[in-house]
């Protein structure tokens, strides 16, 4: 059993109540709505976000019918995100499931993400708490702009890690951040352990990026997906900056031109991700990883100790650990 399945047995029955809510909220008068609905719920993810949520929630207070409603909120627009995104990249499948747009087709899934979008805001307001809906509404803006500032990037060749890290800050960690305050609003969590309790959840969103990216420089048969997409779309993350930071490294020169084209081949991405692993790449992204979780770790050993706190500590090793 993986720290992830263990913790999800921690708070099955937190869990549990969150989908029945979630399952019941979607729910409509229209038919083809509820079809598509209940093909997609079939497969409910990891469910990492919601349950940064509960965790916590439960540091401080019990998991109450509001907690609940900020973590569908959450799960909610995070699944709204995927939808479109899915729509955007032309994606067939996610979850190793067909996605909506390639069963019904691209306008049905935008509708459905719209939905999915209206239904968390629904479930924001349904808390009562302001805080909660401000979260939610600035957590929509955040993701937008980093997947535009990604863009962006991609057509600029920006080549900072300054850059990437403000990109998966906003893309990722942001929704991260949303989660940990929502739980916090709903607990009647202090102050001090709101704010600290943000930057644990930032800090693991970017683990999360940066693991998912380290992914894309290994060739597809070893990973079991495909591989590469990054570099097909110009994106350039953290292994392959680091190994073009090496100025002195002899095919320099030749790799920095490479990332910078237009379109790439198969093979070129391949000689990409080959210099990123062959010049430290993957290990300068490890590294990065664990000085990230060290500081989550002082941080959460300044709160009180209990289930939820050793989890919310668990969730990183198995954030950096974790080989899908």
């Amino acid at each position: 059993m993986t720290a992830l399945e263990k913790i999800q047995q921690l708070i099955a029955t937190d869990l549990q109540r969150l989908n029945d809510l979630i399952r019941s909220e979607l729910s409509s008068s229209n038919i083809l709505m509820n079809t598509v609905i209940d093909n997609y719920l079939e497969s409910k993810g990891k469910q990492i976000r919601p349950i940064i949520v509960i965790l916590c929630a439960k540091m401080f207070g019990t998991v109450s019918e509001q907690v609940l409603q900020g973590a569908a909120a959450v799960e909610l627009l995070h699944n709204a995100s995927l939808i479109h995104d899915d729509v955007v990249d032309d994606s067939k499948l996610r979850r190793n499931r067909p996605t909506i747009n390639s069963i019904w087709d691209n306008h049905i899934a935008v509708l459905v993400g719209d939905y999915f979008v209206s239904t968390a805001l629904r479930e924001a307001i349904a808390t009562s708490d302001m805080r909660i809906v401000a979260s939610i509404c600035d957590l929509g803006k955040m993701l937008s702009l980093g997947e535009i500032d990604q863009i962006y990037n991609a057509r600029h060749h920006s080549l900072t890690e300054e850059s990437y890290y403000k990109i998966i800050s906003y893309k990722t960690a942001s929704l991260f951040v949303a989660c940990a305050k929502v739980g916090c609003y709903a607990s009647a969590a202090p102050a001090d352990a709101l704010a600290k309790l943000s930057r644990v959840a930032e800090l693991l969103g970017l683990c999360f990026q940066i693991r998912d990216d380290i992914f894309d420089y290994y060739p597809s048969e070893k990973v079991g997906k495909p591989t590469g997409n990054d570099l097909r779309e110009g994106k350039i993350t953290l292994p392959l900056l680091h190994a073009l930071s090496k100025t002195d490294v002899a095919e320099h020169a030749q790799m920095t031109a490479l990332a910078g084209e237009e379109s790439l081949s198969d093979d070129k991405i391949a000689r990409l991700q080959a210099f990123a692993r062959d010049n430290g790449g993957i290990e300068y992204a490890v590294s990065e990883m664990q000085r990230l979780r060290n500081e989550a770790f002082a941080l959460l050993d300044t709160l009180p100790d209990g289930d939820a706190r050793r989890a919310l500590m668990s969730i990183f090793d198995y954030m950096i650990e974790r080989d899908y």
